[in-house]
């Protein structure tokens, strides 16, 4: 999967009245190329997600965003702390649902042919969107440590930081426990392809 820089798609737009399509067209891959629209406004849904950015609806087919600015310091942690309780909520349920249960069938012996148990299929893909929120949601973090900030903002972050992590190395041990080595290369395939660079979103 591609990805692109938070802190690209954000020096690419004003504080308000941002179009989608002048976001298109101005924010570039690494090569100099566009993006392809979708991801853009895949990008788009992401940054609201975290809390950079408010969708403001004109009409039915008309919209813009605009940045959000935190007056007070202690709203934006709330939101972070929201964020990770809903997601980590969320891999908590589907890694119980998952647990001595087969993710994959029809595994060919090369590991480049297999399917996904129809029984959990839907909590495996779960639990990839939750991981790859709260990953996003850790590049967000950073990304905002990195600006001027209180010294007791800036800790307060680091600790969230430090539990993403922590989460997503729990989760990583706890969902391969008891099963084979094709099963468990298939599913670090799956986690990395959803966990992001760090400052990225995956598109």
């Amino acid at each position: 999967m591609k990805e692109i820089l938070i802190s690209q798609l954000l020096r690419n737009m004003n504080e308000e009245n941002n179009y989608e399509d002048d976001i298109w067209k101005t924010c570039l891959d690494k090569k100099g190329k566009r993006h392809k629209r979708k991801d853009i406004s895949n990008a788009l849904k992401k940054l609201q997600g975290l809390g950079f950015i408010k969708k403001i609806k004109i009409s039915s087919t008309d919209s813009y965003y605009n940045k959000l600015q935190y007056s007070n310091p202690e709203d934006y942690l709330g939101f972070v702390n929201d964020v990770m309780f809903s997601n980590e909520s969320k891999i908590r349920e589907t890694l119980k649902r998952l647990e001595s249960k087969k993710i994959f069938v029809d595994i060919s012996k090369n590991i480049n042919s297999y399917k996904l148990a129809k029984n959990t299929k839907k909590d495996y893909e779960k639990l990839l969107d939750s991981v790859s929120n709260i990953t996003e949601l850790s590049s967000a973090i950073q990304l905002v440590r990195e600006s001027k900030i209180s010294e007791k903002l800036e800790n307060q972050l680091k600790i969230c930081n430090d539990e993403i992590k922590e989460t997503v190395d729990q989760t990583n041990q706890k969902i391969i426990i008891g099963r084979k080595s094709t099963e468990i290369i298939l599913l670090e395939r799956g986690f990395s392809g959803r966990i992001p660079s760090p400052g990225c979103l995956k598109l």
